[in-house]
């Protein structure tokens, strides 16, 4: 049963997961799942905000400039498999929902699904979103992360709601 959160009480859990074996990113029409490792939370235009970054040549990256809105959600333990695979296969050769077993759920807010598997997950309309620019990006992060030049587009996401799944956490 998944009850309603404050968009930010799981904060550190989801930090947790980022740096570890990451999250998941939803988006599009079907839904593609992409496992993110990189993102953050907070307040931005007096707004919770949850940012996403896609690099262009994945193909998450086509469906989001299509969207209005996400979901982001943070598998429990046991899904290291599934997080690998959302995160090194693409959805052009793949239907990773499929493959992974997910089950989808309508979301409260917003029109794309969650994976109900999720011990909780974020509802996020895209409000804003910007490539990076490698003009003032410090040039270690420019060497080490993007000597393909493939520099992500950050997109910032309003949280509409934050909902745990009770019987997972």
């Amino acid at each position: 049963m998944m009850k309603a959160a404050g968009p930010f009480d799981m904060y550190h859990e989801t930090i947790g997961k980022l740096a570890g074996n990451g999250i998941i990113l939803l988006a599009g029409d079907p839904p593609n799942p992409m496992t993110i490792g990189w993102g953050t939370l907070g307040e931005i235009w007096h707004m919770p905000i949850f940012t996403v970054l896609v690099r262009p040549t994945r193909f998450t990256f086509g469906l989001m400039e299509k969207a209005r809105d996400f979901t982001v959600c943070v598998l429990p333990e046991g899904y290291k498999k599934h997080l690998a695979i959302c995160g090194s296969k693409s959805g052009r050769d793949m239907d990773k929902i499929k493959v992974c077993g997910f089950t989808l759920g309508q979301s409260a807010n917003v029109g794309t699904p969650f994976i109900t598997q999720s011990a909780f997950h974020y509802e996020c309309r895209i409000v804003h979103k910007h490539r990076l620019d490698p003009s003032v990006l410090d040039k270690a992060i420019d060497h080490k992360y993007y000597q393909t030049k493939d520099w992500h587009m950050v997109y910032y996401g309003e949280i509409m709601g934050t909902f745990v799944n009770s019987e997972i956490v």
